[in-house]
Formats: C-alpha cells, sequence, structure tokens
C-alpha cells in the first residue's frame, strides 16, 4: 500500500457540494456573497467558479428535501474586515447565530439562506 501512494498522484478537492431544495437561489446566494459567478450548469447541479487556479469549486444539488439533523459541513470564510462580510452575508439572507471567542481570535456563527452554517471570522 505504501508503494502505491508514492507512486500516485495526490487527489485534490474538486468541489464542496451543498445539498439544497432551491440550488439556484441558494448557488445565487453564495456566487453574490463570494464575488464568484457560476461556471457551469448541469441538470440538478450549478458550479461556482473557483476562487484561484486548483482552488476547490462551489457546487449546489437540487435535492427534495433539506438535510435533516447537525450539518456536518461547513465553510470558514476569512476576511479582512469581517464584520463588512457577515452585513453583506444578511443582506442576501443570511441569520447570525453566535459568536465566539479563544484568545483574541473571533469568529462569528452564521446561516445561509437555507440554514447551513458558516463561520466568518478575520484573516
Amino acid at each position: 500500500m505504501e508503494n502505491l501512494m508514492e507512486t500516485s498522484p495526490r487527489p485534490r478537492i474538486a468541489s464542496i457540494m451543498i445539498n439544497a431544495v432551491d440550488a439556484g437561489r441558494l448557488s445565487e446566494f453564495w456566487s453574490v456573497l463570494l464575488e464568484l459567478p457560476v461556471a457551469a450548469r448541469h441538470e440538478d447541479f450549478i458550479w461556482l467558479e473557483a476562487s484561484a487556479p486548483g482552488t476547490p469549486q462551489l457546487a449546489f444539488q437540487q435535492v427534495a428535501v433539506p438535510t435533516e439533523g447537525r450539518r456536518r459541513l461547513h465553510l470558514d470564510l476569512h476576511h479582512p474586515e469581517p464584520a463588512v462580510l457577515r452585513r453583506r452575508a444578511e443582506c442576501l439572507g443570511a441569520r447570525f447565530v453566535e459568536g465566539h471567542d479563544i484568545g483574541d481570535f473571533h469568529w462569528d456563527v452564521t446561516q445561509d439562506p437555507e440554514g447551513n452554517e458558516f463561520c466568518i471570522a478575520a484573516d
């Protein structure tokens, strides 16, 4: 097994997929918030452009019912002015959940329009 790993190319994360009952609306929210245009659409799937070459794309899959229970995936967004990003998110339909601090590091937990959690912190 060790030899196989040495000769195989390293896997890369191509997409971060989010199930959505309204994939169009949710992809528009994230497209505007992150300033990333839609790169591709195919049937029930929408991909945003990657933020830089080789980085994962944020993608959305249309589903019939929302994911129940505790969220197992979220995004951490860093920004030079996190309060500005949070206000922008809220203007687009996000909802503030709670703030946290560890030492002098602060982050806000927020939910997108479908209740998917993401965090906003300073760079």
